[in-house]
């Protein structure tokens, strides 16, 4: 019989991504709806909180505003000074890596975020036609070495822990190079995306595949956690594949792709039952940042009245 890990499991929920409200209803989007569903999902067991505010990755100006993401934010942390958020960033040529990093900048100042961005890496952007083949596009997710190091500077100087993800096998390369090397800042978690077979990017959501991501960080004692892009995370099974193995799991509606149209704290709520069925504890967010190694935590905002 496998011995489960009596390390505490990390729940991130991702509330919602680029999914529409046609797609699935309970996407939220509204600063008071982004609110309400963290604060569910936190008192459910979330300990890690991930949205992405109306500014689109692809297709828009390459520039986030920061107040949409700090708005609703500032009023969760008034009610759960233990959150720990993580926001996303833009993808655009021609767009400077301080542009389209400044509103993490923006908020890490303000004292809102415990952890920064770390996509260090690149990959194409499509959606599959009618045949199931993917489209033609010209779009890229463009992280070069020089902007892969800027996010871990970054995060190094404004003391944040950093939120890796892991979209491809040589994102973990450069981590583990600079994990070698001695250079990597102190605090993060690793985030094994892996994507179904409508999802451009990232090895399938396996078994198999996440042995394969493990042995390439074998040793390195680095948090990791697993995301099942285009798929159910509990129902194919890579959710109890985490679990069993020590990692940590991420779900949420951005995430999910099924028949079903689940609440984010659905989705939060199936997790914590196959983790207790399987007897391994969850993590509070103080669990969580002590695991993570989170250089400031918990974070220093100053709620107003």
């Amino acid at each position: 019989m496998t011995q489960i890990s009596d390390t505490p499991l990390i729940i991130e929920v991702s509330l919602n991504g680029s999914v529409k409200p046609e797609q699935n209803p309970n996407v939220p989007y509204e600063d008071d709806d982004i609110v309400a569903q963290a604060v569910a999902c936190m008192e459910a067991g979330a300990a890690l909180v991930h949205n992405h505010t109306r500014d689109p990755v692809f297709g828009g100006t390459g520039v986030m505003d920061a107040e949409d993401y700090a708005r609703p934010w500032r009023k969760l942390l008034k009610l759960r000074p233990d959150a720990i958020l993580t926001p996303t960033m833009p993808g655009k040529e021609g767009v400077s890596v301080e542009e389209r990093y400044a509103h993490i900048e923006a908020m890490a100042q303000e004292g809102l975020i415990a952890q920064g961005l770390c996509d260090p890496g690149s990959f194409n952007v499509s959606v599959p036609g009618e045949d199931g083949a993917f489209a033609p596009t010209n779009l890229i997710y463009r992280n070069d070495m020089q902007d892969s190091y800027y996010y871990v500077e970054a995060c190094r100087r404004l003391k944040l822990g950093m939120s890796i993800s892991i979209f491809e096998p040589g994102f973990v390369k450069f981590i583990m190079s600079l994990h070698r090397a001695g250079k990597l800042p102190p605090g993060g978690i690793m985030k094994f995306y892996f994507g179904a077979d409508d999802q451009p990017f990232g090895l399938p959501p396996t078994a198999t595949a996440l042995d394969a991501y493990l042995e390439m960080i074998a040793g390195s004692g680095l948090p990791w956690l697993v995301s099942s892009f285009g798929e159910d995370c509990v129902g194919c099974g890579l959710a109890e594949a985490a679990i069993v193995r020590g990692g940590h799991v991420q779900v949420g509606i951005e995430p999910y792709g099924g028949s079903r149209t689940p609440k984010n704290v659905d989705l939060v709520r199936e997790v914590i039952e196959l983790a207790e069925r399987l007897g391994r504890p969850i993590a509070t967010p103080q669990q969580a940042a002590k695991i993570m190694n989170l250089p400031a935590y918990p974070v220093p905002f100053v709620a107003v009245p």
